[in-house]
Order: structure tokens, then sequence, then C-alpha cells
């Protein structure tokens, strides 16, 4: 037992919650055993507050003596070494000895506990039936037990167990122990729940100070890392790493706050100087030494880091989480690099690239101490990162002692080398046996030349092998590139060629342009070295045409080519030939005649436009482009197809005669070759619902998306650098044919360059080849994209005709002349001369749309039906029309086909406020071309009509944009009363915005249309009355509608024909159908929704509905919808259909009436809570039964007006009074 009476080691692994045990202690030794291994075995579930879920957890106890000493002082916060539970053992018997001696004792006991405010004790009676036999006079075992309870336990009965001979294996004694063991789990998870709580009270309280002057943090850091050694001593992992992370975020946002100049005082104990540099330890489960560090507030900012991080690892790694440790140590490394910085911590110059290897090595050691070596291959992704930064800091420590110079360290930078090898101290215990230590490896890297370039290639070869092994190949080539500058620092460019090669071969396929030049400048480096002649002249062009480099440097590599150029070649020296897209991009290529097409013997000139890519003007002594010479096309037949060839506009061609050369093709390459991807082509696409024209999705889509994914050729290109000499073959052959220009100077920039073309024979000739002399250097482009050609004819004059423009406008084709045929004389002219003459068609809009049963006149015949149709971009009407040309030197006749569009399309509507009638007509540009719109008028074409249309239109012209619409407004006034038809006509006059003179250019426009019944006949007033005694309506009350139908005026004969009426004892009645409804839901109809009235065929008469509706919601509802119809009787012929060129009322002020179409059934349930009207159902039977029904039919545009239109009603909430009931627990 007297190991059990010692102290509990404090911050260990092995930690487990404090129970004392008093009384008895020969008895609770006897018992120890067993008790220390059935404690465990059943778990508990442990209740957190705070919401937190309920876990499982093995409780463990460190049974110890009781002492007064043991027992928590004021103030001591300390939970290792807080007793959460205190036993009393005894197996007295004996009431004697009980009263005597036990009796004291566990009073003396009691008393303790009570003075230091401890209230979790328990008294354990041992019941033996071996000491019974042996006592002859003694009561039963009850009374003692009672005693106790008595004397201790009265209230709280409990805190009494008995143990029945605990030592035996009966039945009695296993139910025994599994009581008490429940209790004692019980008992003691109810005191480390409730202490542990008020432990983190007290830590939240001491947070939320952290503002006040005074507050330390290392002090809190003490506080909260003993909550987390509690949760690590009950082996919840996870929540002991929720600790650490709180503290790790919380110190590293009063780093950011100081960095922002909101400095807290306890960080300055932080920004010390940093004097020592050992790296990470992984290796202790707590850090002992730098632990007491922070607990004195003596620790660097490295010191927390360090310990934070290992203790953080030692949990992750219980946790089987290793790769987030490699993760987590990425970031910390990164992140305490910035943290000294923002702290402005001073460090010896390589102490932090000493640190950071230090500890990404200790990191990868830990690592590989937990997991097997498929593990490790498995998962070097996240290990691979810790490989690349150890391999930097190596780098950048060799460079700092002067390691990779040629000429080896010097005496300064030994003493650099032995202070930062001072600051890393004693090897450390752990690692002493190691002979892979971190240590070990620093010590030696940085002893030598030789050791440390062992240990940097080392590192740098196994981050590539674990890139390449993980697909990563770029970051793979950038530590090649990394090793390409250490071989050049050692003098060894032959072996640093081949990893810049891979690195510019990279760059150049995915486009990166800096990464592209300062590769190649390390690369003209090591080629000059090497003394690779074409390939450093290759590079050197590339260079000099890079607008990344400074103006300086580009002068630099083109003076090294024209230095080349300008020396005596040696009888064994060939010439180089380089890239043309290195030299020069050409632009564009214009041929003169613009058609590209003459006659044998004719001048042709084609002028070169080039982009000069060298700083310096350069002298070329000739510039030649080699003709391919083919009879294939000759003739007329090859005239008229190269003719459509040129005209018919490509990709790269203009009608004009010139062709322009992409940018993204060899011939632009600006210093990237052909390995730059094309750029892309992004366009917008929208999905519309057909019905609606609704917006479904959206989205990007690619247009050439076919060149970007395409595979690109994996040989070697005159762009790259290591590309040999052209082949022989790709040499100008000087007895071809081919354009030449001499002795001409290309200033930087554009250059236009004058060519004259052989015509010598007819026949097709094709650019192939393009070469640029200047001295021994020649640029040569082996092949020109797009074709380039012309071509020579001899043959009978011909007639091409070209559209000039799409002139917009017209309906059809009409020639305004007497005669059939219209004739033209030509003048003369000399031979092989083009004439070119313009013919203008004029024509006039029809003032109605286009009838396809009208047929049109072309050339004073009738030729054919015109078609229309609707252009597919923007909704244009077309007319297809066709003209014969007849020449005298041809049999044949010429037809070409004319389109004329029509610009604008135009709709009227007529709209009524009361009595008041307006005519309104929107004229929609539906072309791609802006217009200005003068003078609109709109006329009556019955003079006799007593109308009066007043314009309303302030601005007599206005400018109608491309897809854009105008509106114009025009009153109708009247005497007496509105003609039951109107005939309109609307005229205006258009000119295209960009026409340059606008007296000239202006166009007539003419529009008609009829309105017919335009009179209002009814008037629809609507009134929401609230609940008697109420101000406001209410959400789910019922509230009055009241519909008043009044007659403005009686009809006129022709109206009163349309209109069914009745005579009853000499009043003349018509019926109307009327009918609520809500589309919006917001109104329930009860009752009645629909029904007929009579109304009297007499002005102002009236007729009153009332019904009740219930607002569904709160807030301003609008009224629902009112709609009337003429009730029709089965024999009433209907009324005359309204044409489709008819107007549409449209206007908020009006009631907006739909066809029966629209309405559907109108005694269908329309609004929520609506009741069935008006018997459909009988309606149906009737008509099962062949009876004739009545019918509706709606009333014209105009007829009806709705005074309420977009009226809104206020209505109020229910107010809602709950009862909410309460129980306290």
């Amino acid at each position: 037992m007297e190991a059990h009476e010692e102290t509990p080691t404090i911050y260990t692994m092995e930690n487990k919650p404090i129970v004392t045990c008093a009384g008895d202690q020969s008895l609770f030794t006897s018992l120890y055993t067993s008790l220390a291994q059935q404690l465990p075995r059943e778990p508990m579930e442990w209740r957190r507050s705070y919401g937190r879920p309920p876990k499982m957890i093995h409780l463990e106890a460190n049974f110890v003596q009781f002492k007064e000493e043991l027992l928590p002082k004021d103030g001591n916060r300390a939970l290792l070494t807080f007793p959460f539970l205190h036993i009393y053992w005894t197996d007295c018997c004996d009431t004697e000895m009980y009263k005597a001696s036990v009796k004291d004792d566990m009073l003396r006991w009691q008393s303790t506990l009570r003075l230091h405010g401890s209230v979790d004790w328990l008294i354990v009676v041992v019941e033996s039936e071996a000491k019974k036999k042996n006592k002859t006079n003694i009561l039963p075992r009850t009374s003692i037990v009672d005693k106790i309870r008595n004397d201790f336990c009265n209230k709280q009965s409990d805190r009494c167990v008995v143990l029945s001979d605990p030592l035996k294996e009966s039945s009695r004694s296993q139910d025994s122990w599994s009581s008490f063991l429940t209790k004692l789990r019980t008992l003691l998870l109810m005191s480390f729940t409730k202490n542990l709580g008020r432990f983190e009270d007290d830590m939240r309280t001491l947070r939320e100070k952290r503002t006040e002057p005074g507050w330390s943090f290392c002090d809190y850091f003490m506080v909260q890392e003993e909550l987390a050694f509690v949760f690590e001593m009950l082996q919840q992992f996870e929540d002991a790493l929720v600790q650490y992370d709180e503290l790790d975020a919380l110190f590293t946002q009063y780093v950011l706050n100081f960095g922002a100049g909101d400095g807290a005082n306890w960080l300055g104990s932080f920004c010390a100087p940093v004097k020592r540099w050992s790296g990470l330890l992984l290796r202790r489960p707590i850090d002992m030494e730098k632990r007491e560090l922070i607990q004195l507030g003596e620790a660097s900012l490295l010191d927390l880091r360090s310990y934070l991080f290992s203790r953080q690892c030692t949990l992750l790694i219980f946790l089987q989480r290793p790769w987030e440790v490699t993760q987590r140590a990425l970031e910390l490394l990164h992140n305490c690099v910035q943290e000294l910085r923002l702290l402005e911590v001073s460090v010896v110059q390589g102490a932090l690239d000493c640190w950071v290897f230090l500890s990404c090595l200790e990191v990868l050691h830990r690592i590989e101490g937990c997991c097997d070596r498929a593990q490790l291959e498995a998962n070097c992704s996240h290990t691979v990162g810790l490989w690349t930064y150890a391999t930097e800091k190596l780098k950048s420590l060799g460079y700092l002692c002067g390691l990779v110079a040629e000429k080896g360290p010097t005496s300064e930078d030994l003493n650099r080398t032995v202070d930062l090898l001072a600051g890393l101290g004693e090897e450390r215990p752990e690692t002493v046996n190691s002979l892979q230590s971190p240590y070990k490896k620093l010590n030696e890297a940085l002893s030598s030349v030789e050791a440390f370039e062992k240990h940097y290639l080392e590192l740098s070869h196994a981050a590539m092998e674990m890139y390449r092994a993980i697909g990563r190949m770029r970051s793979s080539r950038l530590i090649g590139k990394s090793l390409a500058e250490f071989y050049m620092k050692k003098g060894d460019p032959e072996r640093a060629e081949g990893f810049l090669d891979d690195s510019l071969r990279s760059y150049v396929a995915e486009g990166w342009s800096l990464q592209v030049t300062h590769t190649r400048k390390q690369m003209a480096e090591c080629q000059k070295l090497l003394q690779q002649t074409e390939d450093y002249l290759q590079t050197s062009a590339l260079l000099a045409g890079d607008a990344n480099l400074p103006e300086l440097e580009r002068k630099h590599f083109c003076q090294e080519i024209l230095t080349f150029a300008s020396q005596p070649p040696a009888p064994s020296d060939q010439t180089v030939a380089l890239s043309m897209a290195a030299f020069a991009q050409l632009r564009q290529m214009q041929f003169s005649p613009p058609g590209a097409v003459v006659h044998v013997g004719a001048a042709l000139q084609l002028e070169l436009h080039v982009r000069c890519l060298m700083p310096v003007a350069v002298q070329v002594e000739q510039l030649a482009a080699t003709l391919h010479f083919s009879l294939e096309q000759g003739g007329a037949r090859g005239r008229a197809g190269s003719t459509q060839r040129r005209t018919g506009q490509g990709p790269q061609g203009q009608g004009d005669g010139v062709v322009l050369f992409p940018q993204g093709s060899p011939l632009a390459g600006a210093g990237m070759g052909a390995s730059l991807p094309p750029a892309l082509e992004l366009y917008e696409m929208q999905d519309r619902s057909p019905s609606d024209s609704s917006l479904n999705s959206t989205g990007v889509v690619c247009k050439n998306m076919h060149l970007l994914l395409r595979r690109h050729d994996s040989s070697a290109s005159l762009d790259t650098p290591t590309a040999g000499a052209l082949p022989a073959a790709v040499a100008v052959d000087d007895g071809a044919q081919m354009l030449r220009a001499r002795n001409i100077t290309l200033q930087p920039g554009d250059n236009s360059i004058l060519f004259t073309a052989p015509t010598g024979e007819p026949g097709s000739y094709t650019l192939r080849q393009l070469c640029g002399s200047v001295g021994r250097v020649q640029f040569v482009q082996s092949h020109i994209y797009p074709v380039v050609q012309y071509e020579v004819y001899s043959q009978e004059p011909q007639l091409t005709i070209e559209p000039l423009s799409e002139r917009v406008g017209e309906h059809a084709l009409s020639v305004q002349s007497s005669e059939k045929v219209t004739s033209i004389s030509l003048p003369p002219t000399p031979p092989y001369h083009t004439l070119e003459f313009q013919l203008e068609v004029l024509c006039h809009i029809p003032p109605t749309p286009f009838k396809p049963d009208i047929e049109r006149l072309t050339n004073g015949e009738v030729r054919h039906r015109p078609k229309s149709h609707s252009h597919a971009d923007n909704g244009m009407i077309n007319i297809d029309q066709k003209v014969s040309i007849d020449c005298p030197w041809s049999i044949y006749s010429t037809l070409i086909s004319l389109t004329f569009y029509v610009p604008f399309k135009a709709k009227h509507s007529i709209l009524s406020a009361g009595k008041r009638k307006y005519i309104q007509v929107c004229l929609q540009n539906v072309s791609d071309t802006n217009f200005h719109l003068v003078d609109p008028v709109l006329t009556e074409r019955q003079p006799t009509t007593p109308v009066e249309l007043l314009s309303l239109n302030a601005k007599t012209q206005q400018t109608v944009c491309s897809q854009q619409s105008v509106f114009c407004l025009w009153e109708m006034r009247w005497v007496k009363h509105l003609p039951l038809c109107l005939q309109c006509a609307f005229s205006a006059s258009f000119a295209p915005v960009s026409a340059s003179d606008a007296r000239t250019a202006f166009k007539p426009y003419r529009y008609e249309f009829q309105l017919d019944r335009v009179s209002t006949l009814y008037s629809l007033k609507a009134e929401i009355l609230p609940p008697s005694g109420d101000q406001h309506c209410r959400t789910g009350a019922l509230c009055g509608l009241e519909v008043s139908i009044t007659r403005q005026a009686e009809p006129s004969e022709t109206e009163g024909e349309e209109e069914e009426s009745t005579e009853i004892e000499g009043l003349r009645t018509t019926k109307l159908m009327y009918e609520v409804v809500d589309n919006s839901s917001n109104w329930a109809v009860c009752g009645k929704s629909s029904g007929v009235v009579s109304m009297p065929v007499a002005a102002s008469a009236t007729h009153r509905v009332q019904m009740e509706v219930m607002p569904l919601f709160a807030g301003y509802l609008p009224f629902p919808n009112i709609k009337v119809f003429k009730y029709l009787p089965h024999s009433a012929v209907p009324a005359i259909q309204p044409d489709t060129d008819s107007c549409l009322e449209n206007d908020t002020m009006s009631l907006l009436d739909k066809g029966l179409d629209d309405q559907g059934d109108t005694a269908s349930i329309r609004s929520r809570g609506s009741v069935h009207s008006v018997g459909s159902g009988e309606q149906q039977r009737e008509q099962q039964r062949g009876l004739p029904m009545p019918r509706l039919e709606p009333f014209s545009p105009g007829q009806v007006f709705y005074w309420s239109q977009g009226r809104q009603v206020l209505v109020l909430p229910v107010t809602d009074e709950h009862v909410m009931e309460v129980n306290v627990t």
C-alpha cells in the first residue's frame, strides 16, 4: 500500500482521477487489486453541459491514502491534483468498537472534509462471514450500518454502502461488488462533472478578462492546458486537441492585432531576440523544459509555438491522424516566419532556416515512427511539402554559408556557420543514438561543400520523385529548375541544361510568360557556356522580342544576333536558320487590285504589313517569299472559283483584298512561339422556355474547344531553344519564282513592304515560305497560314455582281418604270480593266402588313410570288426577290437574289379612362440599326367622321435604338357619339442615325388599322367593406364586396343588334354575367362567385351585387378581378369576331378583357375557398341531353371600364393570443 500513498506524477500521460482512502488501510489494500481491475470495465455515459453530446467513457482512478495536504486550498485551480472522491473503509461489526474508535475517526474525517468544502464522499462497510463467527456477542450487521447512516448519512443514505464478502466467489459477493462499483462510478462521474464544469466556468471568466491590464496569456495558457490534461486523462483526445487549437487561435489573433497596431502588453515577452533555434521536439509527450519557460513567462515565440505544436502532434498521433500532423506542420512553419516579422523579433540571419529545416525533418521522422513504409509511400502527397520546404531552407543555408560558390566558403562564411551551429545547442538525449537525426544531418551538411551537395541533392531528388509519383509534374520541374540554378552556381551548365529544358517546355505549354522569360535567360546563359551557337542565337532572338524584359536587356540579346550575323563566315560555316516568329509578326497582306485575280501581264502588287519584334532597327538584306505555281486553277473556271473563295468571307479574309494573319499562329508568336494555346472564345448561352420565353438557365460555352483540347505535336519546333537548324530542304531556292524585296530596314513596330508579283503565266500562285536574310542569319517561316494566293487568267470579259450592303425597309421589289426591261449602256473601257457601277433599287413600304396573295411586279412583269419569312436573328420580316441580267457577250443570264427587310413592327391599342378614349401606337425597331423618327401623325381616313385626334406627343423627332420601341399617344374627342368603326392611318418619316445627309435620307413609313366598337357601354366599380365594428379588414374575417355595374350610354342601332335584349312590361333589358375571380390567391370568395343580372337598356342604369370575401393574407391586397360577359340565349347569332389586326386594350386604367379561350369555365372555382356557382354540373347534364344552352361572349376592348382597377385595401393580421405553459424543474 506504500506505493499508493505517493502523490501522483503531474503532467504525464498516466494521470488518473484521484480518490482518497481513509479508515482501515489494510482492508483497502486487500481489495485494491480487484477494485482497480473492475472499475474501468463497464463504460459510463458522460453527459456534459452546454448542449455537448454525451460520450461513453471508462473511468479509472488513482487510489491514494487520505491526507489533509491533498485537499485543495483556496484559489487552487489544478484538476490533476484534485481529489474527486473520498472513501472511508471499515469492516467494524462490534458496537463497542464502533463507539470507542471508529465513530470518532469518521467524525474527524468528515470534519476535515467539511472544513475544505469537500462534499463528495462515500462510506464503505465490508461485511465478512468469517469475522461474524469469531464474534459471539455481536449485534446483527444491520445495526452497525444503521448507526453509521443515522450518525453520518441522515439525508444521504446512499452515501453508505455495504460490500459483502468481497473476496469470495459467491453470487452474493458478485451482486455486492456490482452494486458497489456502479455506485462508485456514479459518484466519481458526478464529482468529476461538477468540478470540471466549475473549472471551465472559472477558465471562461479568466478569458473574458483578457482586455484588462495585467492579464497574462501564459497564465491563461496553463489554466486551459490543465483542462486539456484532464481530457487526455479521460482518453478524450479530440476534446483535448480542441483546447490546444483554441489557445493557438487566440495567440494567433493577438499577433495579427499587434501587426495591425493593437498590441497587448504581455506580447512584449515574446518579442525578445531569438537565441536558440533547435527546432521542434516531438519525441517527448510533454516538453517540460519549454512548459516551464511558458509558466515563468520567459518563453520566446519559437518556444511557445514548438511546445504547442508538440502537444497537438501527440494528440493527433493518438487519434490516428498522422497526415494532419504534416499539414499542420507546414502551416506552422510558414506562419511562424510571418509572426516573427509582425512582432519584429530580432533573429540571426539563417537561424530561421535552421529552425525550419530541423522542424521539417523532425516531423518527418515522427511520422515515419508511427507508419510503415507502405503507408508512407501511399500518402507521400502529405509529406512532400515538408521535403520541399526542407530542401529550400537547406539551399538557402548553403548560399548563406558560401557552400555553393565555386571557390568555397570564405572566413566570414565560416564564422557565420559556427554561430548558426552554436544556436542549435546540444543534441537532445532522444536523438543521440540516431545516425539520421536532424541535428546530425544539419551539422554534417554545413561542415563541408561535399557534404552539403550530398544532402541537398538527396533531398531534392527525393522531393522530385514524390511529386512525380503523385502526378504533380509542375512542382517537380520547379525543384529541377532550382537544381539547375545550383549547378550553374557550381559551374556545371551541362547538368543544368536538362532541368532548364524540362521547365521551359512546361512553362511554354501552359502559357506562363514571365516564367518563360526568366527560364530562357537562364537557358541562354547555359547555352553560351556550352558554346551551342545555334540554340543560343534562337534563344537570344526570342528574348530580344520578349516584352517582359527591360529595353536594355532586349538590346543586349539583339546585339548578340547582329554581332554574329556581321562576322565573316568561315569556309566550313553554314547559314544559321532561326524562326521568323521570334523576329517578326505578319499582321496582314493586301492585294492591289483587291480581287487578287488579274489578267496575264497585268500589274499586281502585294503589300505586306510586318511588326518587327526587335528593339532596334534591323537591316534586312533580302526579304523573299517563295511561290508555288499550279495550272489547276487557271482559266475561266479557276477565276470564278477563286473569286468566290476570296470574296466569300472566311475567318481570315476581307472583301477588300486583305488577308489577316491570326495572332496565335506561328507567324505571330511574340516570343512564345506556336506552343501558346489560342485564346478562349466564350459566349453566353441562355435556355428559355418555349411557352413564355422565361429564362430557365444560363451558362458559358467555349466555341473553340476543339482547338484547346486537341493533341499537341510533341516534335521540336523552331520556337523552342533546343531545336536545331532547319533542314536543307527549307533553304530558299534562288531559281524558283518568288517575291523579293531587297535592302529593307525594319524599324521596331509596324512596317510596310511592297512586293510586285509575277503575272507572266495563267495559273494559281501560292505563297509557301518567307525568309529574311541578315548576314549569316536567316529568319525563316516554313509555312504560311492562312493560305495566301493570287490567280492570273486569260479569258473573255465577265460580269461580277456584289451586293454593297443590306438595305432594310422594303417588303417587295417594284420598279418605277413603264418599261419591262432596263438597259444600261457601258462606256468604252481599256482592255483588261474593270468597270464598276452601282444600281440603287428604291421601293415604298406598303401601309399594311404583307399579304401573300398579292402578286408583285419585277421589271414590270409578273415573275413569281415572293416568299416572306422572319429573320432568324432579330425577327425582321424579309422578302426574297430575283433579278435577271443579260449581257451581249454571253448567252447565259445572270440571276441575282435581292432581300429586303422590314425594320419596324407596329401595333396599336385603345386605352380608356372613364368616358375618355386614347389611341396608342407602338413602333418597335426590330433591326440592328438606330433610326431617327420624325413627325408622327395619326389621321382618320374618313373625313366625315366627327372625331378629333389630339396629339399628346411632346417631341416631333425621336431616336429609336435597335431592338427598342417608341410609343405615340392621341386623345379621341367627339361631339355626340363615337362612330362604330374608325379607319386610322399612322405615318412618320425615318432615317438611319448614321446617314450623312438627313434631309434626303428620310423615308416615309405608314401603318393603317381599323378600330371597331370602341364606345364604353358599362362601367364597374367595386368596394370592399370591413366587418361591422371594425375599421379595417382582418385576415380570416368575412368582408363585404359590393360591385356596381352601370350602363354608360344607350346602344346605337348597330350595337343594339349585337346585344340580345328582352322587353318586359315596356322595359327593355339585356342580360350580363359577372364573375369574381382571384388568380393571385389573396381572397377567398365565399358563397356565390358568379351570376346573371338583367340590365335595363338605358343610360345610367345601375345594378349592385353584394357578396362576401375573406382575405387570406395581411398587407395591402389588390381587389379581386371582376369580369363581365354578354349572356346570350342559344338562338342568338354570335357577334362578328374582331379582326386579328384589331386593337387590344392594355392599360392600367381599364379592364383587360380576354377571350373565352383564356377564361375557361366561368363556373369553376377561381380562388381559394370560393364556392361552385352557376351550376356547371347542370349545364353539363343539359348538354349531355342535347338541350340548347346559353353562351357567353366577351365584350370588345374598351366597352367595359373598371374603376377599381389597381386599387388596394389594407388588411391587418389577426390578433393572435396564445397561452404558453412553462414547467420549471
